[in-house]
């Protein structure tokens, strides 16, 4: 199959292309930046320049490329994704989110591919009820900013892609290499430094999913899934409060420490506390059940321990 792979130098898009190109797949794939195309070379796709917010440029590199199947994996994330500067460092995402994915919907389309597959992410449901939500359950649109802005994004992204039969993978929290949980990243060295406490209750639940498992999902979907929306996470839904600690050894750190929610909202804003104390995990079983798949690194546990970095 002929596939266009939008945000391809990204940290998905580096394992997943590989993965195509073994399946047999012919990868084009797409980065902003020239100085990444040997990468995307080496790595076994034909790379093309171009930015998803000009639409005219992505129209004509979509057309050039005539893909079979498109794959969304577009996003703008700083190294050090903080909290308290969500407004600001989550806004050009956002912006991929609804004017980049018309882009490439229509893109798509014009091109007469087939199969349009999207990353979307799987901690954005509502919280309340049950702590692990299937993909039926709303999501926290009434979130207070930025987190409602966010989510809005997400939301007009799913409708987009599901409009013109696509498939939508809610993805858990990355892990593995080139990824901020990575033993180099972000909140490695957070964890280094004692300031990745465990706040309040610490009950809030979290998925998480290897990169290299998330990947071989996105393949499973492009070739077999049926429109619709599916949780890519591991097996074991997480407490902040289980899996913060176990974190911690894996990155050669201390043991983290509590405080209090008033702290954690000084600290890291409401979105930190609402991830520690109130956010819902996702089930893998449609994704499971449906796409033939399951995650080799089946739960954060171990996976910690064997790909921190």
């Amino acid at each position: 199959m002929r596939v266009f792979l939008a945000g391809a130098t990204g940290v998905i898009g580096r394992s997943l292309i590989p993965k195509l190109t073994a399946g047999g797949h012919e990868v084009t794939g797409m980065t902003r930046r020239a100085d990444r195309a040997e990468q995307l070379r080496a790595l076994g796709a034909e790379p093309v320049v171009c930015d998803a917010l000009d639409r005219d440029a992505l129209l004509a590199a979509v057309r050039a490329a005539a893909p079979q199947a498109v794959i969304h994996e577009l996003t703008d994330l700083p190294a050090r994704l903080e909290p308290r500067r969500y407004r600001t460092q989550l806004a050009g995402t956002n912006r991929l989110r609804r004017d980049g994915t018309a882009n490439l919907v229509a893109a798509a389309r014009e091109a007469g591919a087939k199969r349009l597959v999207a990353q979307s992410i799987a901690f954005a449901y509502a919280p309340v009820g049950d702590w692990v939500k299937d993909e039926e359950a709303p999501l926290a649109l009434d979130s207070p900013p930025p987190m409602g802005v966010v989510i809005a994004a997400v939301a007009s992204l799913e409708r987009q892609v599901l409009d013109v039969g696509g498939i939508v993978l809610r993805y858990g929290f990355f892990y593995g290499p080139g990824t901020q949980f990575a033993r180099d990243g972000f909140y490695a060295e957070l964890a280094r430094k004692r300031q990745f406490p465990i706040v309040g209750s610490g009950e809030g639940r979290w998925s998480f999913i290897h990169v290299d498992d998330a990947a071989a999902a996105t393949v499973a979907a492009l070739e077999h899934g049926s429109s619709g929306i599916y949780n890519i996470v591991d097996d074991e839904p997480a407490r902040a409060r289980d899996w913060i600690p176990v974190y911690a050894r894996a990155v050669g750190a201390k043991r983290p420490f509590r405080v209090p929610k008033l702290i954690g909202l000084l600290a890291g804003g409401p979105a930190a506390v609402a991830g520690m104390t109130t956010q819902r995990a996702a089930s893998n079983a449609k994704a499971k059940r449906e796409l033939g798949w399951a995650p080799q690194h089946r739960s954060w546990r171990d996976g910690f321990g064997t790909s921190a970095g």
